[in-house]
């Protein structure tokens, strides 16, 4: 019942339809990629109540090797060991937020699919807008039992840095970044500017609304399908800087109804540590 439930809501759920549904299993998932340690203040001082945690550094991302970029993929068994961890059953919906545009709950959104974890969804507005609406919040931290979850690894849903570099002439790859870090005009965070040859431009903030929810699937498709045109959706490979952004251009286009594209998680962050490999700009 939960997965179907999750399936029908199109991967978003609405702030009122989470408020209806106690029983249901949520993340907070707040991260500033300028101030790590922001995002796990935010959650102790309140947070949605029955809320876990998920740090985007510890929980989400696998340590840094200095060539695998800055948010690369646990392995999928450490990632399911964590979610057994936090009590976490086949059974459950679960509901991912953050306190921005969604990205970082979009990335653990991606990664509990990759799992094969369908019912999931990220919530439509994020913290802001249940507070906004004057939603219950909580400093407690829940406690819940551990379990042994089990996981059916997708690992067709990601391709790793071999396969973008063999792959350049005959994949689509979609940057999520802002237009100007696509172009190579400006670099905040990572030590070098551009992108991957051949990259195609949709701005991760461009999925959502001025009043920071989604835009209409219907809207959501004929944007995409603008940058795409008709190229194969199974031949799209999404990236952006570490692999978060990018996450949140596979749910518009899953809300779009456009299913099929895979992620480089190593991404831009990745992709510069050899300096070997081909860049772009203008």
């Amino acid at each position: 019942m939960g997965e179907e439930r999750a399936r029908a809501l199109n991967a978003l759920v609405a702030t009122e339809e989470l408020a209806r549904q106690p029983e249901w299993r949520v993340f907070d998932c707040r991260h500033d990629l300028l101030k790590p340690d922001l995002g796990g203040q935010q959650y102790r001082a309140s947070h949605i109540p029955g809320a876990i945690f998920a740090n985007l550094d510890r929980d989400l991302s696998a340590p840094k090797s200095g060539t695998n970029g800055r948010h690369p993929l646990p392995e999928p068994q450490v990632f399911i060991e964590w979610l057994g961890r936090q009590g976490l059953k086949p059974s459950d919906t679960i509901v991912c937020y953050d306190g921005g545009s969604g990205s970082m709950a979009a990335r653990l959104w991606w990664m509990l699919r990759w799992v094969g974890h369908d019912a999931v969804a990220v919530l439509d507005g994020g913290f802001a807008k249940w507070v906004k609406e004057s939603r219950p919040v909580s400093a407690e931290v829940p406690a819940f039992a551990a379990t042994r979850y089990p996981g059916r690894i997708r690992p067709e849903m990601a391709v790793d840095v071999a396969y973008v570099q063999s792959h350049l002439r005959d994949a689509t790859l979609l940057d999520a970044r802002a237009p100007a870090r696509w172009r190579g005009d400006t670099e905040p965070i990572d030590p070098v500017a551009g992108r991957i040859p051949g990259s195609l431009n949709r701005f991760s903030n461009d999925n959502l609304q001025a009043n920071g929810t989604f835009k209409r699937p219907e809207v959501l498709k004929q944007e995409f399908l603008s940058v795409l045109g008709t190229r194969k959706l199974e031949a799209i490979v999404h990236t952006c800087g570490s692999g978060v952004a990018a996450c949140h251009n596979l749910l518009a286009m899953e809300i779009a109804g456009l299913k099929g594209a895979r992620l480089y998680a190593g991404s831009w962050s990745e992709w510069i540590a050899d300096p070997k490999r081909p860049r772009e700009s203008g």
